[in-house]
């Protein structure tokens, strides 16, 4: 009977060798050709995984553990997947846990479109209406034609450059950090119109703090800015985050009194999910509606100046310029997205009944990686 060839000879034949420690014999089978077996997920991501996720468990476990231990996608620090209304997946990285609240970064401007939808609603504002900005409604100011509906799709037309390089020469850097941060509403309202409003999309947090100013001014109309901040916080709390069970919601204000609306709203990333399940779910909680489901169907629908964009939302949808903020490409096209800086998102796809909440710190050449990666999760799921 010939002896079975040694491990160093197998080595050389096939670039696996699959050998047991303190065996005395190599198994035939582990020469085989193909692709070596994936390694044992590990205990701790299983762990974070429901035992009936509602797929595969083991595959689930091993696409959100990548988003915790892979290279080149920067740093996840919270991870809650709901599927169906239930969480089906939560993950914590080190030094993070489900009590810690995670600043929204842009996905702060969602809630603040919720917040107008919400006025909307109760005829105080109208969305076709010229914007309530008093600085425009002097005669002969072209601002004076946009409307709400212009500033909650990004396409005001007023002079808002996002991210511009250098950063410290960024109207966000500048409205938040230099000379616009006492008064972030009035710095970004005196900017003036570098197209006709309606016709061209940009994005900007300065068009959402000035969405937060005029929700401020609806309810709070002159008052002081300690009286504008607390009736704020009063509305926030009242009408979005005790309805929703998002007790961890809390805003930051600038010193005249005006909600950061475009960047500085923070929650717990369990909260982050139910804001997401709440747009899920057309505006409603329970059977209740919260905002009305027109509105929601509005934030969802592409602005006219933009296909991938709604209305304070990411579309999963061709952007017809090369921008891809999600995956078109692969998931269907009514999911939809809150975006924050650094990589923070809430996914929704209301056709697979699934809200993914990613909260860390991701920018740069890496975000495309990580896209990859949570669209990896979001595939898991099959389309009604």
């Amino acid at each position: 009977m010939p002896s079975s060839p040694a491990p160093s000879r197998l080595a050389a034949r096939s670039p696996w060798l699959c050998a047991l420690a303190g065996l005395a014999l190599v198994l035939p089978a582990c020469a085989q050709e193909g692709p070596p077996p994936l390694p044992p997920v590990p205990e701790e991501a299983m762990a974070a995984v429901a035992v009936e996720p509602g797929v595969p468990r083991e595959p689930l476990a091993r696409a959100i553990d990548t988003l915790f231990t892979a290279d080149g996608i920067g740093e996840t620090r919270a991870l809650v997947l709901m599927h169906r209304g239930e969480i089906v997946a939560e993950r914590y990285a080190e030094d993070y846990g489900p009590d810690i609240r995670f600043t929204g970064w842009s996905m702060s401007k969602t809630v603040t479109a919720v917040l107008l939808g919400m006025m909307v609603a109760d005829g105080r504002l109208r969305l076709d209406d010229p914007a309530p900005v008093k600085s425009w409604q002097r005669a002969g100011d072209p601002r004076s034609a946009i409307t709400l509906r212009h500033l909650i799709q990004m396409r005001s037309g007023l002079r808002h450059e996002e991210a511009s390089d250098p950063a410290y020469l960024s109207d966000e850097v500048r409205m938040l950090f230099l000379d616009g941060r006492d008064d972030m509403a009035g710095w970004a309202e005196a900017q003036p119109l570098s197209a006709a409003p309606g016709t061209t999309f940009a994005y900007s947090s300065a068009t959402s703090v000035i969405l937060s100013d005029i929700a401020t001014e609806t309810i709070a109309p002159g008052e002081s800015a300690e009286r504008r901040m607390e009736t704020m916080a009063d509305y926030l709390d009242a009408r979005l985050a005790v309805p929703l069970g998002m007790t961890s919601l809390v805003g930051e204000y600038d010193a005249d009194g005006t909600l950061i609306g475009g960047s500085h709203i923070w929650a717990t990333a369990r909260d982050w999910a139910k804001f997401g399940e709440f747009l899920r779910n057309g505006g409603s909680v329970a059977g209740a509606q919260i905002v009305p489901r027109g509105w929601i169907d509005f934030m969802r629908t592409p602005s006219p100046a933009s296909p991938d964009y709604g209305g304070q939302l990411w579309l999963n949808r061709d952007s017809e310029t090369g921008r891809d903020t999600l995956f078109a490409e692969q998931g269907p096209d009514t999911a939809f997205a809150a975006v924050g800086h650094l990589g923070q998102y809430i996914i929704v796809s209301p056709e697979q009944g699934l809200t993914l909440a990613r909260l860390g710190k991701t920018d740069g050449e890496e975000r495309a990686a990580l896209v990859d990666a949570l669209a990896d999760i979001v595939a898991l799921y099959p389309e009604r």
